[in-house]
């Protein structure tokens, strides 16, 4: 039986997200299939030569643990160590960065700089978005007028237009497939999703991101917002450790979605290689 380490933080204090209530479901599946090993992401080095698969789930934020996550990394890389998801993306995992990169290839992304000089290009919003380039889960985000901006210290920050949205919406993808979306009726409540059923043209808008991202194998969730003329653009990737919101789901969408979380772990080579 193959042997899993599933890391994950049970005791991380999310907004609006209970990790353990998750991880515990999603492992309580797991188990009858796998050897399961639950381990915290930051003792989880000591534990690698002994396991198939190295799930790497709700870890909360990396940047707290930096440092280590460098060195786990490194370790994975040097041992061909197999891991879900890959550490091959281009999105989330790097940081906040590719969000300037889609921006300057035409994506349908919220326009993104990180210089002032820059500013015109997000035309004449009324307020901006500032986020840390390495940050997570909402960490150092701040709404700041025009001259605020002006008189704020950029470094290794990410300027956005704020923008006035129907709502945000998200899509949830295992090895690049569509499985299903959630969506937040109430913009100002990130975390009370529902489900709703995705038209052909949201999810042709999702799999664009899916296709550049392009990692190996893993769960990606793509973050979008709904404007006020029914487009969508890209809010965030996520493709290091998304949160499920597997809770929300119905019953049979549950089983439907862990079935193939299952023959897809299932399937995967040890041999496999690792892209750092």
């Amino acid at each position: 039986m193959i042997t899993i380490l599933y890391l994950t933080d049970l005791y991380y204090n999310a907004k609006g997200r209970k990790y353990y209530e998750e991880d515990l479901f999603i492992t309580s599946k797991l188990k009858e299939h796998f050897n399961i090993l639950i381990g915290n992401p930051q003792q989880a080095i000591s534990h690698l030569n002994y396991v198939d698969i190295v799930i790497f789930r709700n870890t909360g934020v990396v940047m707290y643990f930096s440092d280590y996550f460098q060195k786990f990394l490194h370790e994975v890389s040097n041992n061909n160590i197999l891991t879900f998801n890959s550490f091959d993306g281009k999105a989330d995992i790097r940081g906040k960065e590719y969000l300037l990169n889609l921006t300057n290839i035409g994506f349908p992304v919220i326009p993104t700089i990180d210089k002032l000089s820059d500013l015109s290009q997000l035309g004449n919003p009324e307020k901006y978005l500032i986020k840390i380039k390495n940050g997570a889960d909402s960490i150092g985000m701040e709404i700041l007028s025009k001259e605020e901006l002006l008189d704020t210290e950029l470094k290794n920050k990410l300027i956005q237009p704020y923008l006035d949205f129907e709502y945000e919406i998200s899509f949830y993808y295992l090895n690049n497939e569509f499985q299903y979306a959630l969506y937040a009726p109430d913009k100002n409540k990130r975390w009370e999703l529902k489900e709703i059923e995705a038209s052909l043209e949201d999810i042709k808008f999702a799999d664009k991101f899916i296709t550049w991202n392009n990692i190996q194998h893993g769960i990606t969730r793509v973050d979008a917002c709904r404007l006020r003329d029914n487009s969508l653009l890209l809010v965030e990737l996520e493709d290091l450790n998304p949160f499920l919101s597997i809770e929300l789901l119905s019953e049979q969408k549950q089983e439907e979605f862990i079935s193939r979380l299952i023959k897809t772990l299932k399937t995967l080579k040890k041999t496999v290689p690792n892209t750092i």
